[in-house]
């Protein structure tokens, strides 16, 4: 079933104290459909006055307690409820998505079924936060507990928009937090519809608002608040830190943030399947187009099968289907907007100049739709210092860089600005256990392709370098919305 934009309209509005507001601004922003260059719909550009009725509203609602001191199980339940709402919606939600920012709506990675199962995890964590009890002399009782650091700013990126939203609002909520949602100006929609059915799921007016508008004015805004206590961010490495300077001019708020990467993929010639390790490496470079902060868009592999992996994996990104997002029948939709699309190509085109050689790919096509699509395409030759290989360009471009051994795989994985995940294909459990200590972001080792779910929704992970700061996901990514409160009891 395809669907189309007009089927799943949603007015796109401030919301906070339970309902859709009038912007203060005049100011309009054009969501325009990566698909075909048309417009969608208009949305509010967002002014400061609308951050502060906004934040005014999580305050009043954090301050008076009607969800931070509700019981755990009642706040338990409101979640799953909401999980609940969120899986019956998945579709709308999915092609709302689509619509706006062109993830397909066959694309399972990261849609709305996968944010009601975020959500499930978060709901079921509420009793589970423990705080600490420590030995001290008789005259004293010590502890610590976990508390709620009060009125949190969520700035979402484009490019997941219904799960990077849920991945914000989730723990936050968990945590006994109050909300400020700000979403992308490309991709509001579905944190409207979010919005909506947090009410139908019970929770009180004023614990979740949402800002739509531009970043240099509502982001801003946030990020420069002072009755903020916390601001979540991901996005843009360049962006996050402008989100540290806010904090530093502001209240000094705390800022987590998950910014860029520029994820290696290492294969080694030691009895990989190399079918298994060019159609998983090859899936995630197809997946929403390349716009994944976490995708492998470096290749290095051993010299001694540099040739064979290249073949297998040209051969594979032919085979995408590239078309418009709401046709269920596409797998590899269009970049999400015209700037984006103008920013891959640029990169394409200056490729050659750094020494790379093309395989495939590196063209507009379908011209005749109006949209943003690019061509998969694949680089060989590549050199470590090369701008396509050190930059994030944020689109289906993989750079194919070969190496000798392990020594010089850790070095050029470990050579750009960014720290947030690589993955290693090795068959050898030695040569999996190096490279975990001498990379030094996150690591996923393959000996196989991944299969099944491994941890769910229960890993966490911190970033390294410029790739930002904290951590996120699973448990410990709760905590980061939690403050240690000391209490110290001194009796006879």
């Amino acid at each position: 079933m395809n669907l189309d934009a007009q089927s799943i309209a949603q007015a796109v509005a401030p919301f906070f104290d339970g309902a859709l507001m009038e912007s203060e601004s005049n100011a309009t922003v054009d969501v325009i459909s990566p698909s075909n260059g048309r417009r969608l719909l208009s949305i509010p550009a967002g002014s400061e006055a609308d951050v502060d009725r906004a934040v005014a509203s999580a305050r009043r609602a954090f301050e008076d307690g009607r969800w931070s001191e509700a019981p755990p199980s009642s706040r338990k339940k409101t979640l799953h409820h909401l999980a609940d709402l969120i899986e019956a919606e998945a579709a709308t939600l999915d092609a709302l998505d689509a619509g706006e920012m062109g993830k397909p709506v066959s694309e399972a990675f990261c849609n709305a079924a996968a944010a009601a199962g975020l959500m499930r995890f978060y709901a079921e964590a509420i009793d589970k936060v423990m705080g600490n009890v420590y030995a001290s002399d008789k005259n004293s009782f010590v502890a610590q507990r976990r508390t709620p650091r009060g009125v949190v700013a969520a700035v979402v990126p484009w490019n997941f928009p219904t799960f990077n939203a849920v991945l914000k609002i989730a723990p936050a909520l968990a945590a006994g937090n109050c909300v400020v949602l700000k979403p992308s100006e490309m991709s509001s929609r579905s944190a409207i519809r979010l919005a909506h059915l947090t009410l139908q799921a019970g929770l009180p007016p004023g614990v979740l608002n949402v800002v739509p508008g531009l970043g240099e004015t509502v982001g801003r805004a946030l990020g420069l608040h002072r009755d903020v206590d916390m601001v979540t961010f991901t996005g843009s490495t360049a962006v996050g830190k402008q989100m540290l300077q806010y904090a530093g001019q502001s209240n000094m708020k705390v800022v987590m943030t998950e910014c860029g990467g520029k994820s290696p993929q290492i294969v080694f010639d030691d009895g990989v399947d190399l079918n298994a390790a060019s159609d998983t490496i090859t899936r995630l470079l197809l997946t929403n187009q390349g716009q994944i902060c976490s995708v492998g868009s470096r290749l290095l592999v051993q010299r001694s099968i540099e040739t064979v992996m290249l073949e297998k994996i040209a051969d594979r990104v032919k085979r995408a289907v590239i078309g418009d997002a709401l046709d269920a029948k596409t797998t590899f939709g269009p970049l999400a907007s015209d700037k984006q699309c103008a920013r891959v190509m640029q990169y394409i085109e200056t490729a050659e100049q750094d020494g790379a050689r093309l395989v495939t790919g590196a063209r507009r096509v379908l011209p005749e739709t109006g949209g943003y699509f690019v061509e998969p395409t694949v680089y060989r030759d590549v050199s470590p210092s090369a701008r396509i290989a050190q930059e994030e360009i944020f689109g289906p471009v993989l750079s194919i860089i070969p190496f000798q051994d392990e020594a010089e795989a850790i070095r050029i994985a470990n050579g750009t600005m960014y720290g947030l995940i690589a993955y290693v294909w090795t068959a050898n459990l030695s040569t999996g256990l190096r490279m975990m200590k001498g990379i030094r972001s996150s690591l996923l080792v393959n000996a196989t392709a991944p299969m099944g779910e491994g941890p769910g929704h229960a890993f966490s992970s911190e970033p390294a370098g410029q790739s930002g700061i904290g951590t996120e996901s699973g448990l410990a990514g709760m905590e980061s919305y939690l403050r240690r409160q000391l209490v110290w009891f001194n009796h006879a």
